[in-house]
């Protein structure tokens, strides 16, 4: 392990040559996990991936009205339209503990709207991931299961969980904090190709949304792509509408309602971002590391 800035840090991000192997031989030897996540945004979607893909039970938590921007790559859809596909994986929505033990027991995510996370006492996860991305802790507790983790500032690893996952873009991407925080939130999202701040849609006044262009529109700087509260929305910058919220759901001003990228390409649109596959990967390392049950058996 390495020691950074803001807490320490393991030397890599992710499964790879021997790692991958070594994830390989426990999917044959049965260490399946009871996974759940708080959250079904787009990021955190990212990390339900990542363990669906190692073969674990998954069940998702999230509030009544989601109000995830990256809409087609988030399992959060599913509030709402009572399934989402997201690459290979689908997410269903389900109104208890036996709906969503069964939906996993088939290979699927199961979603429930529980804000408080209160099937945690039933579920009994073996690890429990605070995906959120409030930038605080709403609530989470160290004690929440046998490993839990906690996803971007907000969090202190030893403290309110085992360990903390980096979200901020650059070198440090997806490590595992085993002491300490994350980098603090700068309010300034990622660059991507070339663009940062002007990325962002916000509301322009509270009220309803009325989205105006949809997720995979070209759009020009200036144009007009939504209404809050009857008010105009307009395009900072040119490109593809990645990301927009819900038709319909109640804003206030200044919330972050759409994402454009410049790099006008639609596959970015239904496609899980390199930011939370690597978050993804960092979360899986952790819960790796941290499971009594992968310890027993190593």
């Amino acid at each position: 392990m390495a020691v950074g800035k803001y807490g320490k840090k393991s030397l890599f991000t992710g499964f790879e040559g021997s790692s991958m192997m070594e994830l390989s031989t426990q999917r044959e030897a049965g260490t399946n996990m009871k996974i759940l996540i708080k959250g079904a945004g787009d990021l955190a979607t990212g990390i339900a991936y990542e363990f669906w893909l190692a073969g674990h039970q998954i069940l998702m938590t999230d509030i009544e009205v989601p109000l995830a921007v990256r809409r087609t790559v988030s399992f959060s859809r599913a509030v709402y339209e009572g399934e989402a596909q997201v690459e290979q994986a689908k997410g269903i929505l389900v109104q208890n503990l036996e709906e969503a033990l069964g939906v996993t027991k088939a290979g699927n995510i199961a979603v429930i709207v529980d804000p408080q996370a209160k099937i945690r006492e039933t579920y009994c996860p073996d690890v429990l991931i605070d995906g959120i991305m409030a930038k605080k802790n709403l609530g989470t507790r160290i004690g929440d299961a046998p490993v839990v983790i906690g996803i971007g500032p907000g969090f202190t690893a030893g403290a309110d969980c085992h360990f903390v996952i980096e979200t901020q873009r650059g070198p440090s991407l997806g490590q595992v904090i085993s002491e300490g925080s994350a980098i603090p939130n700068t309010g300034i999202p990622g660059e991507i190709a070339g663009y940062t701040i002007e990325r962002l849609v916000r509301a322009s006044a509270s009220g309803t949304m009325e989205p105006i262009a949809q997720i995979g529109d070209l759009v020009k700087k200036g144009q007009t792509v939504a209404m809050t509260g009857g008010v105009p929305v307009c395009a900072q910058m040119s490109g593809i509408v990645r990301g927009m919220l819900q038709e319909g759901v109640q804003v206030e001003k200044g919330l972050k309602i759409g994402d454009i990228d410049a790099r006008e390409d639609r596959t970015y649109c239904v496609t899980i971002s390199d930011k939370a596959r690597r978050i993804g990967k960092g979360a899986l390392e952790a819960a790796f590391s941290g499971s009594p049950r992968f310890k027993k058996r190593r």
